[in-house]
């Protein structure tokens, strides 16, 4: 089998039970992730989500001018505070920043932004310019760097197809769909014990990664204690994976995992107070579970979407648009908003203008959390001093 081929196969484990051979377990054990106790979750809003109807500038007149259809009024706002608040279904955010553990970043983008899904999301996932193009992205080249040897569980993804963010030269994660069925047993008819082909090798110390990822996502499932009440909703799942692993001690970095749906173009009013509230829900059971836990402080969620939606609804829904807020949940965050308000009054050709480089987060996040000057992943914006 060609390297490239058995690495695509050996990155992605959706399900079922993977069959090697018992000479991968001749190759001892390989070297732990050494950085500290503290992980990063990332939930990827996929499709575009609408910022100015999630973090909403409900008292900014040009608001409802431009969104005469869609606009939110005073009364479906919730958590006001400094002309900004909160969609109504997002009571739960409401309660963490209440406490102080949650951040808001405000028109977060890039120069010369892309409208495209696809190319826009390749730019998040990569840490690139617009005009910049990258093959590893920019969480696959820190683990390349902060793993000595091949590590599958140093990054997780939680998903049923991989994820660019956390491709590096070494496959040093692996997406899962259902923890609890990635399940390795080996084969009984291969003796092999070296080689002196070194493709042969490097695909022996990947298989070999896996049999041991494969026991170490099971330990930490059976290490994670009692479990947390979770809503049955998609997202909720994926995050009690997450927790239950965290829990567990399984010695990983990041995670990362994703929620469909939020190309509104239209009927957005309806679609979007559903995927808000799935959002909402999953993410207040995971903060109120790592809490319970005594993890909060050293777990940090990350939620983020490719672009905003343009500041004009367009009678039924938005296009695609620019900048938009993140959210930066526990972690020992200040529970700051970070940057201005909208300025709805100083657009550029209908679009909110970025005021903070996604990649000035991406550097804080590798700087406090990642124990990584982010230099050395090529992230070269200035940090943010006001989320932890």
């Amino acid at each position: 089998m060609k390297r490239r081929a058995f690495i695509s196969l050996a990155g992605t484990f959706t399900g079922g039970t993977l069959l090697l051979p018992n000479f991968l377990h001749a190759l001892g054990k390989r070297p732990s992730l050494i950085t500290g106790q503290e992980s990063v979750v990332f939930i990827q809003l996929n499709g575009g989500n609408d910022g100015l109807n999630t973090f909403v500038p409900y008292a900014d007149p040009l608001y409802l001018k431009y969104r005469p259809k869609i606009g939110l009024s005073k009364s479906q706002v919730i958590g006001k505070n400094n002309g900004m608040a909160f969609h109504s279904a997002l009571d739960g955010f409401v309660k963490i920043q209440q406490e102080g553990n949650l951040s808001i970043v405000q028109n977060v983008g890039y120069p010369n932004p892309v409208r495209s899904h696809f190319r826009s999301q390749e730019i998040w996932q990569t840490g690139s310019g617009s005009n910049e193009y990258i093959n590893q992205g920019w969480l696959g080249r820190y683990l390349d760097l902060q793993c000595k040897d091949h590590q599958p569980t140093a990054g997780i993804n939680i998903d049923g197809t991989d994820n660019l963010a956390l491709k590096g030269n070494s496959p040093n994660s692996l997406t899962v769909r259902n923890p609890n069925k990635f399940k390795v047993r080996t084969g009984a008819q291969e003796n092999m014990l070296s080689t002196d082909n070194p493709q042969l090798d490097f695909v022996r110390k990947v298989a070999h990664g896996i049999v041991e990822g494969s026991s170490e996502i099971q330990q930490a499932l059976k290490n994670s204690g009692k479990e947390h009440p979770y809503p049955k909703l998609g997202l909720a799942k994926n995050l009690e994976w997450i927790a239950r692993l965290i829990k567990g001690e399984l010695n990983t970095k990041i995670y990362y995992t994703s929620l469909n749906g939020f190309d509104t173009h239209d009927y957005q009013l309806g679609k979007h107070e559903k995927l808000l509230k799935e959002l909402n829900d999953s993410v207040y059971a995971f903060y109120k579970d790592l809490k319970s836990a005594g993890l909060l402080a050293q777990t940090t969620v990350v939620v983020f979407s490719e672009f905003g939606r343009r500041v004009a609804d367009n009678g039924k829904g938005t296009d695609h648009g620019t900048a938009a807020p993140m959210f930066i949940i526990g972690g020992g965050t200040q529970g700051k908003i970070i940057g201005n308000n909208p300025n709805l009054s100083d657009l550029d050709q209908g679009d909110l203008k970025h005021e903070i480089d996604f990649r000035s987060v991406y550097a804080t996040l590798l700087k406090e959390k990642l124990d990584m000057e982010p230099n050395l992943v090529g992230i070269k914006q200035p940090t943010l001093k006001t989320i932890f």
